[in-house]
């Protein structure tokens, strides 16, 4: 009952897994900061050079490696120690390979390395530099496992192998992520600490600009690599080597040649063929692996007409052609896990050298001195040779000569011994000779040994010598190209910007239809009517614009929403589209009022909105720039009022037409209205009279050549010119739009209207007139008009809305292009009155 100890549960199992915790980060999974190399890699290397297996010696089976590191440094599963070795060996994974492998070692493409017992290894050339003078009192040993041999604590490490070939690890709470360098980079860097030791990580990547993977590859940009040279963390993108060759039929292709580190060919490969398959990449015909043993070549052809770069975009963003390795510098230090920037790093690789060089001289000093002690028993002897002769021919036995010898001529036991087993030859001229050349030099080396070690300066030469030596031995060229950081790929990297059309129902339908697609259709003819809506709905507008402009939605709430134009679904002509709610998340019983379409985000533009009592508001197009999934509050209103109209300003010429339901109007300049933030109410735009409201607003763009339309709620309607409304300023009562009868009951719209455009009014029981614009007569605006639908005393006309047809759309698109015109002209005005250039030969002109 003595032996048993009480101990709380928790403890136990706290205390259980901390010193398991430790074993695996010390013992297995994190590398000493000195020699770059956890203990199985250690292990191996030892091993093989205890069996003699160098870079200039016979290869040997892997099996005969593996189980004599099993048996003697690292009892742990066959499997662990050969994967270790197998992975030493691959040239994809290694930047300096530390074994030389021979059989099938593995691939790229993710094939496993044969068994064992088939494939053979030794040392790599570069592994010399590792093991380097080990037999030197470098070092420090300990017991194996079993107690009965010794083995290395840590590895000389000519070479900063943690920086050189990297590392990867998983401990227990915690990981090491270390990319691989070019040996004369780091060498430069080693020689810069060396002789500036307050020179600064960032400095440092002057001179090691960043990591330098075997699979080559380009880095993306800068930043990633300054945050773990500095701070021991940093996340850097690779992305694959690529260019864009001709191929056959005049199509283009995209060729793989490099990809990024630790990443698998085939996988890359299926990933996307399976992509293709299931349509996420079009563009792509063709893919082939044309790889070999002169390197990676992966053939992308693309379909006729494709572009390449947006091409390479989905394949960056969907694919591992573009990857990302987070860098994480742990490493052990004093046995002690330590995250370390590079400098850090260096620094420790730094002053294990020191203390390797430090005890190699010492090594050696003592050695010499040794031998010199020996050789200057040797000159004494010889210098004495017959004496001493006569003296051992006279001794009964050797111990009795030694006695002798140490007695008469004052010999150490050491010289003495080494005297008694001195050849004879040794008497001839030319062994004394060269006795006492092999003295002398002992005496400089002795003397500089004893200089090296009292000038620490001396050894930084010394170690600056050895990696000038290194790398003029091992070095090569940077495979992994570091390219100043391209912008995240956003998905409009990947979007087409050609023109497309937009239509929206009046049950808020919307689809996007390429005209590419359009005018191949229109050639043979206009044909059939090609819109598919549902019972009683019709296509209520039509935008023009490019997949990348910006579609802003404005609600009878006040508030607006925006997305890409690319966002609406892309269908074909008879397609019904999609519901404008399930694309936009609009708020409860919230319905889209007024779209606009806006190119670029500019403070140049404005929009105006108009509500039902009377307030209008200008407010900078920017303050909308930035809109979220749950849209914003576009304008706020008095409590009972609502948003009648919402347009873009785009012309400082624009007017503002306003109607009201008792049939007065004001027609306006906008350059009177100042322009307010996003959160304001609004200026009074029309001063209405009691009983009246705003029904509905305009935006006047060519007041010459303009007609607007007018409907009341009784079915009447007229065209009117623009002309014949007077401007007025900002806050009049208005002047009269329409002559009101009871016959003729209340204004419910006007719409700005052309000769070839059809309208379609609606009445309360849902019934629909379609009639062209042309069938309405041009009236005075003090008249009533015409009878466009007739009505009833239950039934009303509740809205009137212009009607996009199969044959508006060449005209809507037509429109498009002469406005496009006008703006190339504007911008040829504008240089042209600004530039010297034109101005001088504009007089030239004038001269000529």
């Amino acid at each position: 009952m003595s032996n048993i100890i009480d101990r709380y549960v928790e403890e136990e199992m706290k205390q259980c897994y901390l010193d398991y915790s430790m074993s695996v980060i010390v013992s297995r999974a994190i590398p000493d900061v000195r020699d770059g190399l956890k203990p199985v890699h250690r292990r191996i290397l030892y091993a093989m050079n205890e069996l003699g297996m160098t870079h200039d010696k016979p290869f040997k089976k892997c099996a005969r490696i593996v189980g004599e590191v099993l048996g003697k440094y690292h009892p742990h599963g066959d499997s662990a120690v050969y994967g270790a070795m197998v992975r030493m060996a691959q040239d994809f994974n290694y930047r300096y390979e530390l074994v030389d492998g021979h059989g099938n070692f593995g691939s790229i493409d993710g094939d496993g390395a044969a068994a064992m017992r088939y494939t053979e290894a030794r040392m790599a050339k570069i592994s010399d530099e590792i093991l380097a003078d080990i037999d030197k009192d470098t070092i420090d040993f300990r017991k194996n496992f079993d107690d009965s041999l010794d083995e290395p604590v840590v590895l000389p490490a000519k070479i900063p192998n943690l920086l050189l070939n990297g590392t990867v690890g998983i401990a227990v709470g915690m990981a090491t992520n270390i990319p691989p360098h070019n040996l004369g980079e780091l060498v430069d860097g080693t020689l810069a600490l060396i002789d500036n030791r307050d020179i600064t990580p960032l400095e440092l990547v002057d001179y090691i600009p960043g990591p330098d993977f075997p699979t080559g590859g380009i880095i993306n940009g800068k930043k990633g690599i300054i945050d773990a040279y500095t701070k021991g963390r940093g996340k850097i993108q690779l992305r694959a080597k690529i260019k864009i060759e001709d191929a056959s039929n005049g199509k283009q292709a995209i060729i793989v040649n490099e990809i990024p580190y630790q990443i698998n060919k085939s996988a890359l490969i299926e990933r996307i063929a399976l992509l293709v398959k299931e349509k996420k990449l079009t563009g792509i015909s063709d893919l082939r692996d044309e790889s070999d043993r002169d390197g990676i070549r992966i053939v992308i052809e693309l379909k006729k007409g494709e572009e390449p770069e947006i091409v390479l975009n989905k394949l960056y963003k969907y694919t591992e052609l573009q990857t990302s390795f987070g860098v994480i510098m742990l490493a052990l230090v004093n046995n002690v896990p330590k995250v370390l920037n590079l400098k850090e790093v260096l620094e420790e690789y730094v002053k294990h050298r020191f203390e390797i060089i430090t005890r190699r001289t010492k090594f050696e000093l003592d050695k010499a001195e040794k031998r010199d002690h020996i050789l200057q028993g040797f000159r004494i002897a010889l210098e004495n040779i017959d004496r001493i002769i006569e003296l051992i021919k006279n001794s009964s036995d050797g111990n009795t000569a030694k006695e002798a010898l140490m007695t008469k001529y004052a010999f150490t036991d050491i010289q003495a011994r080494s005297i008694m087993d001195m050849k004879l030859q040794r008497l001839t001229g030319l062994e004394r000779e060269k006795i006492e050349q092999e003295f002398q030099e002992l005496e400089r080396k002795i003397k500089e040994y004893k200089e090296i070690l009292a000038d620490e300066q001396k050894i930084y030469d010394i170690m600056k010598q050895e990696l000038i030596e290194i790398k003029e031995k091992y070095n090569d060229d940077r495979r992994t190209l570091i390219e100043d950081e391209r912008k995240d790929i956003d998905v409009e990297d990947l979007i087409k910007d050609e023109k497309v059309l937009l239509t929206i129902t009046n049950k808020g339908y919307v689809k996007r239809i390429g005209i590419a697609n359009y005018k191949a259709q229109k050639r043979g003819g206009r044909g059939v009517s090609s819109q598919n809506t549902i019972e009683d709905d019709f296509v209520e507008d039509m935008f023009v614009m490019n997949n990348l402009d910006t579609v802003m939605i404005f609600t009878d709430k006040g508030r607006v929403y925006r997305m890409k134009a690319y966002e609406v679904p892309e269908t074909s002509k008879q397609s019904r589209g999609k519901l404008i709610s399930n694309i936009i998340n609009f708020q409860e019983d919230e319905k889209p009022a007024f779209i606009i379409k806006v190119r670029e985000f500019s403070d140049k533009k404005e929009v105006i909105f108009v509500t039902k009592d009377g307030t209008i508001k200008k407010t900078n197009l920017m303050e909308y720039a930035n809109i979220n999934s749950n849209g914003k509050i576009a304008i706020n209103f008095r409590e009972g009022d609502a948003l009648v109209f919402a347009g873009l300003i785009k012309k400082e010429t624009d007017q503002l037409f306003i109607a009201t339901k008792l049939g007065y109007s004001i027609r306006m300049d906008l350059n009177e209205v100042r322009s307010i933030s996003r959160s304001a109410i609004g200026v009074k735009g029309i001063n209405l009279r009691e009983g009246d409201n705003v029904v509905s607003a305009l935006l006047i763009t060519d007041p010459e050549n303009e007609t607007i339309l007018t409907v009341t709620s009784n079915g009447f309607g007229k065209r009117s010119r623009v002309m014949e409304y007077t401007t007025q300023n900002r806050g009049g009562k208005g002047i009269i739009n329409f002559k009101l009868t009871s016959k003729t009951g209340e204004i419910i719209g006007v719409k700005p209207v052309k000769e070839d455009e059809e309208i379609m009014a609606i009445n309360s029981s849902g019934v629909v007139i379609r009639t062209s614009v042309e069938s309405i007569a041009v009236h005075g605006r003090a008249t009533s008009g015409v009878k466009i639908m007739k009505t009833d005393e239950d039934t009303r006309v509740v809205a009137v809305v212009k009607v996009k047809s199969e044959k508006d759309e060449e005209r809507i698109i037509s429109e498009d292009e002469q406005e496009n015109l006008e703006d190339v002209k504007n911008k040829l005005e504008e240089i042209k009155s600004e530039d010297n250039l034109f101005k001088t030969f504009d007089n030239e002109d004038e001269e000529m």
